[in-house]
């Protein structure tokens, strides 16, 4: 490829973490800038038609949305790492959007501000991992053994769930045999592992006590 590309990310965001973590899957040379969202370049607006992470930029050319960009990485490095059956394909990119409201759901929970509301939060949690759990192939990966766009899809919501157990002392994956296995397989990756800055683990320990009345804050070990 021609072109650099460059990754415009914000440290803490889930969404370029599955970005970034295809483009080391892919072993592509590519830069990264990191913007504080709360006080972004004047250039980034003009950049980002919605205000948020990741933009990848491809020499004068613009992708924003992370699905997006996972897609264009994957589909100008082939081999894909999309199943090659069309509908596994297929079942695997709904899936991928289901697991959007994962990572909404893990935010709302750090954010919550009373037992209840947090408790309230888990009970959905709790219910969306039944159903991956019945639909996990029950190995490593959520396939069977090879990594595909799913699970690096997948693996921020892993990594900040492990983080948000550590703090809290809740297991919240004790009731899902598959998904521990799917969590720590996900997280033993190297792409995984070299996808976040080294403080990631304090930077969310942070987020987490800087929530003014916040119940995980509260319970923060």
């Amino acid at each position: 490829m021609s072109d650099k590309m460059e990754l415009v990310s914000f440290k803490l965001c889930p969404f370029v973490q599955r970005a970034v973590i295809v483009l080391k899957r892919k072993k592509v040379d590519f830069k990264i800038t990191y913007i504080d969202l709360s006080n972004p370049p004047e250039w980034f607006e003009s950049i980002s038609p919605l205000g948020k992470v990741p933009v990848l930029k491809v020499g004068k050319e613009v992708l924003f949305e992370s699905a997006v960009i996972q897609e264009y990485v994957d589909e100008v490095t082939p081999p894909s790492l999309h199943p090659e059956d069309p509908l596994i394909k297929a079942k695997n990119r709904a899936w991928m959007v289901f697991g959007d409201d994962l990572n909404m759901l893990g935010f709302k929970m750090v954010h919550a501000k009373s037992e209840q509301a947090f408790n309230e939060f888990h009970e959905t949690l709790t219910g969306k991992l039944k159903q991956l759990e019945g639909v996990h192939s029950g190995k490593a990966l959520f396939n069977g053994k090879t990594f595909h766009l799913i699970d690096a899809a997948f693996a921020p919501f892993f990594m900040r769930l492990e983080l948000m157990a550590k703090a809290s002392g809740l297991d919240f994956l004790s009731d899902f045999p598959k998904m521990q296995k799917w969590s720590d397989a996900l997280l033993s990756e190297s792409c995984v592992k070299k996808s976040v800055v080294k403080e990631l683990p304090q930077m969310y320990l942070g987020m987490i006590k800087n929530v003014n009345g916040g119940y995980l804050a509260s319970i923060c070990r």
